[in-house]
């Protein structure tokens, strides 16, 4: 299948262009030709199937005329290898939990896919090194830095916004070393995206260093986050409900890629974004009036997104149609006390345990859902991720996973950068020459 730009003026480009390339040349976001409807057989088996088996039908959708059917499989079944559970948290409402990777985070499905698709490329290729560039508000680093640790002819740079992500996210990219490099930037999570999309602008740059993104700007980063959409309706107790799916909205890749399900023929009646005070998507929806802003820090960090990227996507696929896209989302925004308030309270009702990324998509379906409908929320990080801000909520300490403990006791190693992008430029230039 071939991939067009969604500024439109760039040249067609095969599955291997689009993620090699990651941005088109006229700085676009690719979108596949064609998005495929699923069979009636498949929905009609959807509750007797597999997380792996579910993923490897959608894979083959987008993918199949690409790879060869052996060789997805695998990539599949390798990047899936733990669970996604459905479960009841109080009548009519239930919780898709993402954060059972090995990062305990919902990134984990699409970077470790991701992973696996650029190595085989690279492969493909013969080439000798691909630079991958990676912003992140907090969970996409340490998704796509434990995805390609120790991929061979792959070297990861992940900027982050110094003091802004939690101390376990932290961890979890700047003390892997070996083919990973933290570059920790004075500024907002807006500021390293700007700076990661200002090097693919940079010809010279690109020429010498072989550039892609491992943000969800990368097809090969995002549409694998539809398999989890099917699954989730898989394991509702029936099938054929009016569902509603709340979605944690920041840079909006998880949104779209629902949206892509959608229209593969997912059974969901719409979808709900959760929004912090970075309410740029939920203003859009109300008046149809696109006003990106410099983002805010709040306690669901992920979501601090001022200008998101995939924006761009959700025009394209509803045709830049604003009565198009509300019909299919509505949107509703979250201070930080309503969210802290969020986790308390489901807990001591439900003893449920909420990160605040899981809180505020909560929040939104319980304002959104209308009587009759089922709802589904995504919980996408695990909420020991934000250990400080969730016990100060619950009063009362929680446990840390073991494999999140690990990270704790590994050594920091960052770089520390400017907002400039003249320097960012010289520190990948002096990276490469080592």
């Amino acid at each position: 299948m071939n991939y067009y730009s969604t500024n439109g003026s760039a040249p067609g480009a095969s599955l291997q262009e689009a993620v090699v390339r990651g941005l088109a040349p006229d700085k676009g976001l690719y979108m596949p030709e064609k998005i495929s409807r699923l069979p009636k057989e498949f929905f009609d088996e959807i509750g007797n199937s597999g997380l792996t088996d579910i993923a490897k039908t959608v894979a083959h959708a987008f993918f199949g005329g690409d790879i060869p059917k052996a060789t997805l499989d695998k990539m599949v079944a390798d990047t899936l290898n733990f669970e996604i559970p459905l479960v009841k948290v109080e009548e009519g409402i239930y919780v898709l939990e993402l954060f059972h990777g090995p990062t305990f985070a919902f990134k984990d499905v699409g970077a470790r896919f991701m992973a696996r698709m650029l190595s085989y490329f690279v492969q493909e290729q013969e080439q000798e090194e691909v630079n991958v560039l990676v912003a992140t508000s907090g969970d996409t680093g340490s998704a796509v830095a434990n995805g390609f640790l120790g991929v061979k002819g792959i070297r990861v740079f992940v900027l982050y916004p110094s003091g802004k992500v939690s101390d376990i996210q932290e961890a979890q990219f700047t003390t892997l070393g070996q083919n990973i490099v933290a570059l920790e930037v004075d500024g907002t999570f807006d500021d390293c995206q700007s700076l990661v999309k200002s090097a693919f602008m940079d010809e010279e740059l690109n020429s010498q260093m072989n550039l892609t993104s491992a943000n969800s700007i990368n097809v090969a980063r995002f549409i694998p986050q539809s398999f989890y959409y099917f699954h989730a309706c898989a394991q509702l107790p029936k099938q054929g409900l009016d569902t509603v799916i709340s979605v944690p909205s920041g840079n909006l890749g998880n949104l779209t890629a629902g949206l892509f399900a959608k229209r593969m023929g997912l059974p969901v009646k719409r979808f709900i974004a959760a929004n912090n005070r970075n309410d740029v998507f939920r203003e859009y929806l109300q008046s149809g009036k696109y006003s990106p802003r410099a983002s805010v820090q709040t306690v669901a960090n992920a979501m601090d997104v001022g200008a998101p990227s995939n924006f761009h996507r959700i025009l394209d696929l509803y045709g830049h149609s604003h009565e198009a896209i509300s019909k299919d989302i509505s949107g509703y925004r979250f201070s930080d006390e309503e969210i802290k308030s969020a986790i308390k309270r489901v807990y001591e009702s439900s003893g449920y345990l909420l990160d605040p990324h899981g809180a505020c998509a909560y929040l939104a379906l319980k304002e959104g859902k209308k009587a009759g409908e089922t709802g589904i929320f995504l919980a996408t990080a695990h909420p020991a991720k934000f250990k400080e801000t969730v016990e100060n909520c619950i009063g009362k300490e929680i446990e840390i996973p073991e494999g999140l403990k690990a990270f704790m006791k590994q050594k920091k190693q960052s770089l520390p950068l400017s907002r400039e992008f003249s320097q960012f430029k010289n520190c990948l230039n002096s990276l490469r020459k080592k």
